[in-house]
C-alpha cells in the first residue's frame, strides 16, 4: 500500500476505565481507513495494551508505530507494568548505570505490551521553580548532569529495542506557563538557551530516534511563533546545525499552546508543523480534518517536499522498531530493582525523626481534579503496616498521637502552578501546629518544603505506588517496635 499524507499522523489510543479499548474501537478503525503511520496509546491493563496493539496492527496492510509517554516507566501508563521513580528522583542519585538500566527496563517492558516508541527521555532541564509542567520530569537542573542521564537513558532505551524521543525541544525548562493551556515565551538569550540545547546534543550524540518539539516560542530564536512552527528551531537549528536525522514529533496537536499560535485551527497548525519540519503530528483531536487539510494543501501551502521527507523518515523509523511484541512485564526481579532504587531515592530534608510503632496518618491530596484519576493513596498505609507499622487514618491531628503527614503534590498538566494550594497547605499547617514532631512525607519535587512548616520533611519525589511504597520503608526503617 503506498503511504499516502495521513501516514504522519499518531492519534490516540485511551484506555476507558468501564470499557476499557472498546471504546475507540471506531476511532481506531477511521484512522486505519485514513492511513496513519502510528498510534500512542494512554493507559490500560498491560496484557488489553498487548492485545489492542496486536489487533490493531493485523488490521493493518502496513507496519504501525506505536508510542508512549513512559517517562516513568512502563507502568507509568499500564497497569501490572514495573513503576520506576520520576526521572528528578533518579537525576539526583547521578548514577548513570541506574539511569541506562531504566532506559532498558522501560523498553523491554513496552516491547512486551507491543509499544514500539517511547516518547522519553524528557531532556528538559528544571531551571525555573515557577515552571508548572516540567518538575520532577526532569532529570535536574545541571544542564551537563541532564545530559549525561539523558544519553545514558537513550542508550539504555535502544539495548531495551525500543525507539525513543528526547523532549521538548528546543528546552521546555524556563517556561512559567504550560502548554497544555496557553503558548509559554521564553525570553532567555541565545547563550542561555545553548545550556538547554546541551542534553539534545547528547541525545544526539547517542542516536536518539525521535525529538518532540515544544509549543513555546523561544524569542531569542524566533520570536513569531512556536518552537513546533518555526523553520529556523526545527530545520535550520535542529536539523542543520544540530545535525539530527531521526523522526521529529510534535508535541500534542489539540494542545492550546499550538492552537494559540494558529488561531485555534489544528488543521492549520499541522499544515504549519510539518512546512516547519515536523515529520510526526503526535495526538491530533480530529484525524479527518487534518488528514483532508494536508491532502487539500499538498502542493498549495503544504510542499510535497516536506511530506515526502516526512514519509521517509517514518519509513526508516517502522524499519528500526520491534516487528512485534515480545517478553514479559512487571516481573518480579523487575519490581525489586525499582522499589530499591526508589528507597534510595528517598530522604530527609529536615531532621529525621523516629516514629513510635503506633501514629496517625493524615492525607493531603493536592493532585485531586483535573481530568484523570490520580494514583491510588492506600498503597502508603499498606506498605506501613507490611514493614510492622500501626498507622490510623485520621483527617485531622490530635495532639496526644504522633503523625505522619503524606502530602501529594505531584507534576500535573491541568494545575497551572507548581505550587501547593492554599486548602493543602492549610491542612499542613494545622496539623503541625497541633503536632511540632509532625513527619511531612512530600510526595512532589523536594524544593515545595521551601513553602512548609514543620522540622520533620521526607522527600518522596512522586506519588506512584512505587514511591509510596519506598517512603513507607524508608520510614520504617527505623520506627519502634513495640
Amino acid at each position: 500500500m503506498k503511504a499516502g499524507p495521513a501516514r504522519l499522523l499518531f492519534p490516540a489510543i485511551r484506555w476507558d476505565s468501564t470499557q476499557g479499548f472498546d471504546a475507540q474501537r471506531s476511532a481506531i478503525e477511521n484512522a486505519l481507513r485514513r492511513g496513519v503511520g502510528g498510534f500512542i496509546i494512554f493507559g490500560g491493563e498491560a496484557d488489553a495494551v498487548r492485545q489492542v496493539t496486536a489487533a490493531t496492527q493485523e488490521r493493518c496492510d502496513y507496519p504501525l508505530l506505536f508510542g508512549s509517554d513512559l517517562e516513568r516507566g512502563a507502568g507509568q501508563q499500564f497497569n501490572a507494568a514495573t513503576q520506576l521513580p520520576p526521572l528528578a528522583a533518579i537525576g539526583a542519585m547521578n548514577d548513570v548505570a541506574i539511569t541506562k538500566r531504566a532506559g532498558r527496563l522501560t523498553a523491554e517492558e513496552a516491547r512486551s505490551v507491543g509499544v514500539t516508541w517511547i516518547f522519553a527521555p524528557d531532556a528538559d532541564v528544571d531551571l525555573e521553580p515557577a515552571n508548572p509542567i516540567v518538575g520532577t520530569r526532569s532529570f535536574g537542573s545541571d544542564s551537563a548532569r541532564v545530559a549525561a542521564h539523558v544519553a545514558a537513558w537513550t542508550r539504555g532505551c535502544h539495548e531495551g529495542g525500543a525507539m525513543s524521543c528526547a523532549k521538548h525541544f528546543p528546552g521546555h525548562g524556563r517556561t512559567t506557563d504550560d502548554s497544555h493551556a496557553k503558548l509559554p515565551r521564553v525570553t532567555a538569550s541565545l547563550a542561555q538557551l545553548e545550556r538547554d540545547l546541551e542534553p539534545f546534543r547528547a541525545a544526539i550524540a547517542a542516536g536518539i530516534d525521535g525529538i518532540m518539539t515544544a509549543h513555546v516560542v523561544f524569542e531569542a530564536l524566533d520570536p513569531t511563533t512556536a518552537a513546533t512552527l518555526s523553520p529556523r528551531i526545527v530545520t535550520d537549528l535542529l536539523r542543520h546545525e544540530l545535525r539530527f536525522e531521526g523522526i521529529v514529533a510534535t508535541d500534542g496537536m489539540g494542545m492550546q499552546g499550538i492552537l494559540d499560535a494558529c488561531d485555534g485551527s489544528e488543521a492549520r497548525a499541522g499544515i504549519a508543523a510539518i512546512n516547519a519540519g515536523c515529520n510526526v503530528l503526535l495526538y491530533p483531536t480530529d484525524v479527518n480534518a487534518i488528514a483532508d487539510a494536508i491532502v487539500a494543501e499538498l502542493g498549495r501551502s503544504l510542499t510535497e517536499r516536506r511530506v515526502t521527507e516526512s514519509l521517509e523518515r517514518i519509513a526508516a523509523g517502522v524499519h528500526r522498531a520491534p516487528t512485534r511484541a515480545a517478553g514479559t512485564w512487571g516481573d518480579v526481579s523487575s519490581g525489586a530493582w525499582a522499589g530499591e532504587i526508589a528507597l534510595r531515592s528517598v530522604h530527609s530534608l529536615r531532621d529525621r525523626h523516629r516514629l513510635p510503632r503506633a501514629f496517625d496518618v493524615i492525607t493531603v491530596d493536592d493532585d485531586l481534579g483535573g481530568p484523570f484519576t490520580p494514583p491510588a493513596r492506600d498503597v502508603f498505609i499498606q506498605s506501613l503496616r507490611d514493614v510492622g507499622m500501626d498507622p490510623d487514618e485520621v483527617e485531622a491531628a490530635n495532639a496526644d498521637r504522633a503523625v505522619v503527614i503524606a502530602l501529594y503534590a505531584d507534576t500535573r498538566a491541568w494545575k497551572g502552578t507548581p505550587d501547593i494550594s492554599a486548602t493543602a497547605r492549610a491542612r499542613v499547617d494545622a496539623a503541625v501546629r497541633m503536632r511540632s514532631d509532625a513527619v511531612i512525607v512530600l510526595f512532589g519535587h523536594p524544593r515545595l518544603a521551601e513553602s512548609l512548616p514543620g522540622n520533620h520533611l521526607v522527600a518522596a519525589w512522586g506519588g506512584e505506588a512505587v514511591m509510596q511504597r519506598a517512603a513507607a520503608n524508608w520510614l520504617g526503617q527505623d520506627g519502634e517496635r513495640r
